[in-house]
């Protein structure tokens, strides 16, 4: 095997363990969220927010160098995915849809959010630099 045919694999391997860690860490923090809390917004969770945004962050960096899982044909759908997910955790923040799913929305919407906002600004930013090198 190759030394460069261990790059996608990382890449994809970090997008499923971030997807999967974000879910349950939303399905967690939903929880908390119904008991009165905000798992993410205490100590503990800010660790397992920072985790999330440098696994995000390895995504990104893994797209940009076009090693990773997300393609340049895929980026604009994944740049709009990023989008949406941040608009919808803004939308719940504070929703109070009882019992569960206002707080299921916005736990799920706010740890994956934290897990794709790196990546969609590092390839946002890498998009931009695209379309002005073309000029």
């Amino acid at each position: 095997m190759a030394k460069n045919d261990i790059m996608p694999k990382i890449g994809s391997w970090s997008f499923i363990i971030g997807i999967v860690i974000a879910l349950l860490v939303g399905l967690y923090t939903a929880v908390t969220i119904e008991n009165g809390n905000n798992f993410l917004l205490t100590p503990d969770g800010g660790y397992v927010a920072w985790l999330l945004a440098i696994i995000g962050a390895i995504v990104g960096i893994l797209a940009v160098l076009g090693r990773g899982t997300i393609t340049a044909k895929e980026t604009p759908g994944f740049l709009i995915a990023g989008i949406a997910l941040v608009i919808m955790y803004g939308v719940f923040n504070g929703v109070t849809i009882k019992p569960w799913i206002g707080s299921l929305f916005q736990g799920v919407s706010l740890s994956l959010s934290i897990f794709v906002a790196p990546a969609v600004g590092l390839l946002a930013l890498k998009t931009i630099y695209d379309m002005g090198k073309e000029v």
